[in-house]
């Protein structure tokens, strides 16, 4: 399939209510930084980010700060790291960008020290992580000794508090949060994948399609997928992943993943067709989601649609082929408290 990695995270950590789109994020650009060299990489490629949604010179300088702070730690602590950046736009709130950091350890024994301005295992001021907390909209980090670190920091256009996230249209608090990450296959300068995420009081829609093959004619595909899912986002999943054969027949054809979530009845349907795979994990359950055989636009028998329970505090994940349909998190449990 067509992007080396997709995976929407969708959770529901409490009751509120808020109608329409998820914002629009571009696909991530991954920078592998091991030197300092590429630390400037990455700062070029996020502030080119921030000056394309409009950002201006103070807020793309709070972007070139923090990808300078992830840059260097990588640089200076981690194993094979890289930074991961993307735009997103949000209707009627303001643009940001994306980045995140991850690496392959050694990990931190206590995250809280090493965020306390003047904490350094390294000779240096100690200022890293705790400048990036101070200069993102959003923040998150998680470590594990042995295993790695991945910070998460979003860099709005305006200056909210820390930790804050978009008001919701039409009032009230998020009920779910979202993450995204889409990688093109190496390469390829697009992604073959698609996804796309509705919002409609307490239920959630979201729907994975990876177009067959790599590059512009998969993500072609993997967009008409997408665009039917739109003008029905909160049908019967079956139905509408079978009307999006149809358009695809003109494509190379996609598999494709929808689910409907209803918090207040705490019930998922889903459906589809090739190997798009998810997951219902929270303390208490781990499901897997398997869609039929078939190809969108190619060859596909009648769908069903499928129910289980959904647990609260749940996390769905939906990814393409890019991981392994075997991958767990029995050695980090603790990364289901931290954002998708």
């Amino acid at each position: 399939m067509s992007s080396r990695s997709e995976r929407p995270w969708v959770r529901a950590p409490a009751s509120a209510s808020r109608a329409g789109s998820e914002p629009l994020m571009s696909p991530h650009v991954a920078v592998p930084v091991h030197e300092i060299s590429q630390v400037g990489e990455a700062r070029r490629l996020a502030v080119q980010a921030a000056q394309a949604l409009g950002f201006d010179e103070v807020a793309a300088g709070r972007v070139a700060l923090v990808a300078t702070e992830l840059g260097t730690n990588l640089v200076r602590h981690a194993q094979r790291g890289q930074l991961l950046i993307a735009s997103i736009e949000r209707e009627g709130g303001a643009p940001a960008v994306e980045m995140l950091s991850l690496d392959e350890g050694p990990g931190m024994a206590n995250v809280s020290a090493h965020m306390v301005d003047g904490f350094s295992t390294g000779g240096t001021s100690g200022s890293g992580l705790g400048a990036v907390r101070r200069l993102s909209t959003e923040f998150d980090i998680f470590s594990l000794m042995g295993t790695g670190t991945v910070v998460m920091a979003r860099v709005s256009g305006k200056t909210p508090p820390v930790g804050s996230l978009p008001e919701p249209r039409g009032g009230g608090e998020l009920l779910f949060t979202v993450g995204a990450i889409a990688l093109a296959a190496p390469g390829e300068i697009v992604c073959g994948d698609a996804w796309a995420i509705e919002q409609q009081g307490q239920r959630i829609s979201a729907v994975m399609a990876d177009g067959l093959g790599h590059g512009p004619l998969a993500m072609e595909a993997s967009q008409a997928a997408v665009r039917v899912f739109q003008s029905d986002p909160f049908g019967v999943p079956s139905q509408v992943v079978e009307r999006m054969h149809a358009p695809l027949r003109a494509t190379r054809g996609a598999a494709v993943l929808m689910a409907c979530l209803d918090g207040e009845q705490q019930q998922l349907t889903f459906s589809g067709a090739g190997n798009i795979a998810g997951r219902v994990i929270s303390g208490v359950a781990d499901r897997s989601l398997m869609t039929q055989h078939g190809t969108v636009g190619l060859q596909l028998r009648r769908l069903n649609d499928t129910r289980c329970d959904w647990p609260l505090h749940a996390i769905v994940v939906l990814h393409s082929d890019g991981l392994t349909t075997r991958w767990d998190l029995d050695q980090a449990r603790g990364v289901l408290q931290h954002h998708p």
